[in-house]
């Protein structure tokens, strides 16, 4: 038999309909759509750029010479120009929304480095070779390009707020033009482009008003201005006042006591973060959590893009040859062709909405972790105040900088931002398969009566699930009416006789009990821990090990910085030695006053003090100034060392005032 040259007997158009199948047809499913064409806007992109740069570069230019470093070149011009600082991260006269509103259009253009395939505006239709060098020189041209934005705002004056106010203007204008000319993008999905510009769009409008209300309120003094820096000398000295001022006392009522309605109001206080008389959040939080946000925005869209457009094509692709495909798997849904359509269609929809539930809910968690977060940002930073670091770093120890602490400081807003995007993708596998099971396994088979396997398992192991409810319900039921015994207030152990004899006769139905509740311990850590992966405060490991975990190293580490570098109460007795060194009072009544903290009192009547008042002074500033972790090295280090505190029979060249108060707080101390 000549097999070689046999040949199949096929009807042609038939084998060419049923080859159609399996060749790929060239469509790419993140294809640009085809109502999508190119637009060229009237400003080009780099054309833009090229002017936001030069404008950028002249106005940081200016700045430089008109705020000079009085170090170099004294007769020249008055000092050699430098270079402005962005934002003071540890000062509290910064505006913190511009600086937050900056750092969201940052990373707004961080987006666009990571996914465009021009990363540099300037160089279009790069080689594959060199794509990945002008991303790594985008990441430095976008900060630089946006530097002046925030170097305007710490000269503190109009002519800061001008420069400001044209940047902004410039940005905003031209962004703005940019996508009501052009709204739609071959790129993902044809409003990707627009979508993903609107946090950008926000904040600029939000600069492009901010700094022109500045510059008209900069001449005008007011205590309460929403738009304004508030003055850092006021704000430690009233934050002070509120700390010494006498607390009114509280009623204690136990938690268990409330009723449901109480319980939830406070659960609800636990997530949402209200403003505290006398405390302002630090300027790294609030750009933090701005960027926490805005990330979440950007990542949420680009995993709702890159998904569901391709999911809404398969589904209006789905036609009749469906069903042979599925028949080849042995796979057969029904009879019909028409039906077998409309159920792969519905079961497409199926996955599709489980997808954006998904993506929906990891966006709810996200940002309900990150508002609780705010809450025990406030708590710990407090707590490391009051001198307490068990609460946050589980260990006594003393609050200094550190290379590690520093590096931790200036990467803890990155970390964040990066931690979220992490965590929102892995929440949304997670949830996004935990939703498919139940739709699949439960849903659908009770709306089509078919493909019941859960409830078979279920139905066929109902008596091993049964014995095991009854064995716990015996547990608690004897436990609570056999084995417990009240005594007065307290509850003491009973019947032990009987106790012995269930704890034995029980002990294999507990070890089956057992392994349910091992699998749920599995089950329940992953997901708080996937839950919570988030937020930096919380550690997810053991307090023992919390040092392996490097997001929560990264923020105590953070917290040690700002307790240590701003402490509000350091920063009040700063300013109060200040104060009382440019008066023209002596030097001996200028010592009387800070240290009898007379700055600290309401009403400030130097000559009607009585000794009661002042020596309660005395006490509340040696104790606000005992536990300061700013201060805890001057006392031991520097002001107890005796190459500094005695030359000659006289105290060294550091302040005296200081010199005495700390003295005073060892003695109490060590009494």
């Amino acid at each position: 038999m000549d097999f070689g040259n046999e040949s199949l007997d096929i009807d042609e158009p038939d084998f060419l309909e049923y080859s159609d199948w399996y060749i790929d047809d060239g469509l790419d499913p993140t294809s640009p759509p085809a109502d999508v064409t190119s637009c060229d806007p009237t400003i080009p992109v780099d054309l833009y750029h090229m002017c936001a740069a030069g404008a950028s570069f002249a106005v940081l230019v200016f700045l430089s010479f008109l705020v000079k470093r009085r170090r170099l070149c004294k007769g020249c011009c008055g000092g050699a120009p430098g270079l402005l600082h962005p934002v003071g991260f540890l000062e509290c006269d910064y505006h913190r929304g511009i600086a937050a509103a900056v750092f969201g259009v940052l990373f707004c253009s961080l987006c666009m480095v990571v996914l465009d395939d021009n990363p540099l505006p300037f160089i279009t239709k790069s080689p594959q070779e060199t794509k990945e060098y002008w991303k790594i020189t985008a990441l430095l041209y976008y900060p630089v390009l946006y530097y002046p934005l925030l170097a305007c705002a710490t000269v503190k004056g109009k002519l800061g707020y001008l420069p400001g106010s044209l940047l902004s203007w410039l940005h905003f204008s031209i962004l703005l033009c940019q996508k009501v000319e052009c709204p739609l993008s071959p790129k993902l999905y044809k409003y990707y482009s627009l979508l993903r510009s609107l946090p950008q769009l926000l904040c600029l409008a939000f600069l492009s008003l901010v700094y022109p209300l500045l510059l008209v309120r900069s001449g005008k003094t007011s205590r309460n201005l929403p738009w304004h820096r508030c003055p850092a000398n006021k704000y430690y000295t009233d934050y002070l006042k509120i700390l010494l001022r006498k607390k009114p006392p509280r009623n204690s009522v136990s938690t268990g006591q409330l009723s449901l309605w109480p319980r939830i109001k406070t659960l609800m206080r636990s997530y949402i973060y209200v403003p505290m008389e006398g405390f302002r959040i630090p300027t790294s939080l609030v750009v933090s959590m701005t960027v926490a946000i805005v990330s979440i925005y950007q990542f949420a869209l680009l995993l709702v893009v890159y998904v569901v457009p391709t999911l809404q094509k398969m589904r209006a692709g789905i036609q009749e040859q469906i069903s042979y495909t599925l028949e080849g798997f042995g796979v057969n849904l029904s009879e019909n062709r028409s039906e077998v359509i409309n159920i792969v269609k519905y079961y497409i929809w199926t996955v599709e909405v489980c997808y954006v539930s998904a993506v929906s809910v990891s966006c709810f968690f996200t940002l309900s972790t990150l508002m609780r977060s705010m809450v025990l940002h406030r708590d710990n930073l407090q707590a490391l105040h009051r001198g307490d670091t068990q609460k946050v770093c589980n260990q006594k120890r003393y609050i200094r900088p550190s290379q590690s602490a520093i590096v931790c400081w200036m990467s803890f807003t990155s970390y964040q931002a990066a931690f979220v995007c992490l965590g929102l993708l892995i929440q949304q596998l997670v949830f996004f398969i935990c939703f498919l099971l139940f739709a699949f396994l439960v849903v659908v088979p009770i709306l089509y009566g078919q493909k019941l396997i859960i409830f078979r398992v279920l139905e066929n192991m109902w008596p091993f699930w049964l014995t095991l409810i009854l064995v716990v319900l015996i547990q608690n039921l004897t436990a609570r009416l056999l084995f417990l015994q009240k005594d007065g207030k307290q509850l003491s152990i009973t019947n032990r006789r009987s106790l012995y004899i269930f704890t034995y006769l029980l002990f294999t139905y507990n070890v089956l009990i057992g392994v349910i509740a091992g699998v749920w311990r599995v089950v329940f850590t992953a997901l708080y821990n996937i839950v919570h992966f988030c937020r930096l405060d919380l550690g997810l490991i053991n307090r023992g090990a919390e040092f392996l975990d490097p997001g929560y190293r990264c923020y105590s580490n953070f917290l040690e910085v700002e307790a240590s570098q701003s402490h509000p109460v350091m920063k009040a007795f700063c300013f109060l030695l200040l104060k009382s060194q440019s008066s023209g009072r002596s030097c001996n009544d200028r010592g009387k006053s800070v240290e009898e903290g007379i700055q600290l009192v309401p009403d400030q009547k130097c000559t009607k003090m009585t000794k009661s008042k002042r020596a309660l002074a005395r006490w509340c500033l040696t104790y606000t100034l005992l536990n300061n972790p700013s201060l805890v090295n001057c006392r031991r280090s520097t002001v107890c060392s005796p190459t500094n505190i005695i030359t000659n029979g006289e105290l060294k060249s550091s302040s005296k005032l200081s010199t005495n108060i700390f003295v005073k707080s060892e003695l109490r101390e060590k009494s």
